[in-house]
């Protein structure tokens, strides 16, 4: 029988990739052929947490056939998604984001909340299927809390969020601040990416009102070393922007020990941003101070102003 494909976004982050495992391990113990994938290159935070729990990575996948069974996690909109995913058969949809431009042809499993992180959701269907997580399950899981809630100081973290973190430390056995805050700065070292690959660690692109624009986010210890090569990232974004023939690129530099963030800003629509957060660009850039999600802080804002 074949395998139904489980995977999040393009430009994977740590949630895509762990939810993507724990949903293949939950779908097999209720015996189904499932396998999960990946639709980009693994980030150094979510290396690290696979390697701490001995933990390979997904098989890499560019496209999908038609009527594959698929999955999807942490994600729900086509234009992050895997090419020919119009044409694939969608089971289930386990999500926190908005819903975009989402539609099948037949009935699925839909299952999305707003809480901080798709795990924290596929907690609650273990207990429900009354199936237990194991340790190395645990853990991938409790990274992907603890990578899309910045270590509970997002604004998106709720406390369910907090309680089942809590709740897969205990089965992991690991102390979740001591591993949390290794964990993030393991994805901190940008020093071996070139600005293209930096512009892309993570990324998503966004049509609102006939407006496109791609909003990626880089997590640092220093905002000021990843500026060092300022001109190059632009460069690299107007080029971004050529290519996929969109309107705006916003990078936001995000510095996980302060909760603040920069914003490097590009495009024919810089004038969105300017209006959404009430700045001024000045070189580009603006400083936006307590702002750390893109999925609560940044995009709905530009949305609004489009």
């Amino acid at each position: 029988m074949e395998n139904i494909l489980i995977f999040g976004h393009k430009n994977p982050d740590t949630d895509t990739i762990m939810s993507a495992i724990a949903m293949e391990n939950l779908e097999s113990k209720k015996g189904k052929n499932a396998k999960a994938c990946r639709l980009g290159n693994v980030n150094k935070e979510t290396k690290f947490a696979l390697e701490y729990f001995k933990q390979e990575e997904p098989e890499l996948i560019e496209n999908v056939a038609e009527g594959q069974e698929v999955i999807l996690v942490d994600h729900n909109e086509f234009g992050q998604s895997v090419d020919g995913i119009e044409n694939a058969k969608i089971l289930r949809v386990v999500d926190h984001h908005k819903i975009g431009d989402f539609k099948t042809s037949e009935p699925l499993y839909y299952t999305a909340m707003p809480v901080g992180c798709t795990a924290t959701i596929i907690f609650g269907m273990y207990e429900q299927e009354k199936i237990d997580i194991e340790p190395k399950i645990a853990g991938l899981m409790l990274s992907s809390i603890i990578s899309d809630t910045l270590l509970f100081k997002s604004p998106t973290c709720t406390e369910l969020d907090v309680e089942v973190a809590t709740k897969l430390a205990e089965i992991a056995n690991v102390d979740i601040n001591e591993y949390g805050l290794n964990m993030l700065k393991a994805g901190t070292d940008l020093s071996d990416f070139s600005p293209a690959e930096l512009i892309n660690i993570d990324s998503k692109p966004f049509t609102t009102n006939g407006v496109k624009y791609q909003v990626a986010q880089v997590n640092t210890a220093s905002i000021e070393d990843v500026l060092k090569g300022k001109s190059e990232l632009q460069n690299a974004m107007q080029e971004f922007i050529k290519e996929n023939s969109e309107d705006l690129f916003v990078l936001l530099i995000t510095d996980i020990l302060e909760n603040n963030s920069q914003i490097l800003v590009v495009g024919s629509r810089i004038d969105i941003v300017e209006k959404a957060f009430g700045v001024e660009l000045e070189d580009n850039m603006a400083f936006l101070p307590g702002v750390v999600s893109r999925k609560k802080q940044v995009v709905p804002v530009i949305d609004k102003n489009i």
